[in-house]
């Protein structure tokens, strides 16, 4: 039976034809597209039809599964900002742009409630339909587990995560990049799993009466567990509202390849290399955040492609600068059983020790803010690591926090997207559809159809015949086993999560 879903969305311009991007000769860097999603038993089309204020035809693009991100490969984005009059852009309305960003415990009595939040949310542990009763009482269970060891890690940073106080300084300096370029607005930060909340700033948001809203999630890749989780809670909230349904908004996906961006990146880069006293020997190590595996490969997240992509740039862009090290890619921070996204990171450090690599230059690069996987995991796990495989010479670069060149071109894609905002719906009815936009890429309606269907778990909790590795498997009979002994608990009202006062006791 076929569907249909209407989604305004901000398209990330790599995906658009050349002649719908804006550059200084004018053409479009921002455009708002509606999708139209049909989907049948046998397979999900998406067209996309771009629109520009500026006069130009409608240019449908027709996109299938086989589609990528990196399809237009080494096509920066430049801002057109300076084309667009911003008097004309802001006139009487109140401008507001929404932060999203993780959110972390800022003393150590926070770290297991905010684990807690972490761990409860469907988009980090994605149990089978038959379990889903089980959420909360799981979460609670691996929260209370990790607590220890993550308060160790937190304790190292200096007794909690900076996260909150170094995005509160982005969006001040956002704040005043974009007042210098005579666009008035009041910037929000709302955090996924700890204060301030998104609903927090929601509610600011209401109370100072804002008109039109960007929404900016701090991550330059999306990714279903990132951006996707908070951008699915937004869609939640905005159903429940009247005054939020009717708001005009737009959400940036992701910008990683924007020109700015990628100069600040590199910028970063050349002067850390720059630090060694043989540069051109350095490797540099870019390292992401990791994903469950199944997210990329069954449900179609765009992060990988993505993440390769926006790597390729950043290489250029050094190159460009005649600066041409041996550079690689692996992934961090992977939790639990499954399998995430390969290379590893710690596995990847220690092959190049093996290989002779004696300069390394780590470079975080799913991370615009410090926080513990770079103070901590990266900092002091993986450089002892390095040091221990044979690697004699370390550095890092820093995460971006509020580095100039990188603040402005925020507050240009901010500006680049304010002609294109639209209300999100003219009725209650329609504020019952699927209404957040979500991304312009094929692959995002996988994971975000309107009847949530096409996101897998990325465990089976049972499947017969050989399993694709033994971490796999052992993440299955782990899983069962856990299930079972909480089922047990539930059943007898009796067991160590009442004593613990994880369950309550009978």
């Amino acid at each position: 039976m076929n569907q249909s879903m209407n989604i305004r969305i901000q398209a990330p311009p790599s995906l658009l034809p050349p002649r719908a991007k804006l550059s200084s000769q004018g053409t479009c860097p921002c455009i708002r597209v509606q999708m139209e999603a049909f989907a049948n038993s046998n397979l999900l089309k998406t067209a996309l039809v771009a629109r520009c204020s500026f006069g130009l035809s409608s240019t449908p693009i027709n996109v299938d599964r086989s589609l990528k991100c990196s399809a237009q490969l080494g096509a920066l984005v430049t801002s057109g900002s300076q084309d667009v009059t911003t008097n004309a852009l802001v006139g009487n309305e109140k401008i507001g742009v929404l932060l999203l960003n993780l959110g972390g415990p800022e003393t150590l009595d926070d770290v297991q409630p905010f684990l807690f939040n972490l761990f409860a949310d469907p988009d980090i542990i994605r149990l089978p339909r038959l379990f889903r009763f089980l959420q909360k009482p799981l979460a609670q269970f691996i929260s209370v587990a990790r607590a220890p060891k993550s308060k160790e890690g937190y304790a190292s940073i200096g007794g909690g995560s900076p996260l909150r106080r170094i995005t509160d300084d982005q969006a001040e300096d956002l704040r005043k990049s974009l007042c210098s370029k005579n666009v008035p607005a009041k910037v929000y930060v709302g955090m996924r799993y700890w204060h301030p909340f998104t609903e927090e700033a929601i509610e600011q948001i209401k109370r100072d009466e804002i008109t039109k809203l960007v929404v900016l999630p701090l991550y330059p890749q999306f990714s279903i567990s990132t951006s996707g989780s908070s951008l699915r809670l937004l869609e939640a909230i905005f159903r429940e509202d009247e005054y939020l349904v009717n708001m005009q908004h737009t959400v940036i996906p992701s910008w990683y390849q924007r020109e700015g961006y990628i100069k600040a990146m590199a910028n970063l880069i050349e002067k850390e290399l720059a630090k060694f006293r043989s540069p051109k020997e350095v490797m540099i190590f870019f390292s992401a955040h990791g994903v469950p595996l199944a997210y990329v490969e069954e449900a179609g997240d765009p992060y990988k492609a993505e993440m390769e992509e926006c790597v390729d740039l950043i290489m250029e862009d050094l190159e460009k600068r005649k600066i041409n090290n041996a550079y690689t890619l692996a992934y961090q921070s992977r939790v639990g059983p499954v399998e995430w996204l390969r290379p590893y990171t710690d596995e990847t450090i220690i092959e190049l020790g093996r290989k002779g690599v004696k300069s390394l230059l780590a470079v975080p690069i799913s991370f615009v803010s410090e926080h513990i996987e770079t103070l901590e995991e990266i900092d002091v796990e993986y450089k002892e690591l390095a040091l221990e495989s044979g690697i004699k010479n370390w550095g890092r670069v820093p995460a971006l926090g509020c580095e100039p060149t990188f603040i402005s071109d925020l507050a240009d894609a901010v500006i680049d997207s304010l002609p294109y905002v639209g209300a999100m719906a003219v009725s209650n009815l329609e504020a019952r559809q699927s209404l957040v936009p979500l991304g312009s890429v094929e692959e995002l309606l996988a994971a975000y159809d309107s009847q949530r269907r096409e996101l897998p778990p990325p465990v089976v909790v049972w499947e017969w015949g050989w399993t694709k590795s033994a971490e796999t498997w052992n993440g299955r009979v782990a899983m069962l086993a856990v299930f079972f002994v909480l089922l047990l608990e539930l059943a007898t009202g009796k067991g160590f999560l009442h004593q613990w006062g994880i369950l309550p006791l009978a």
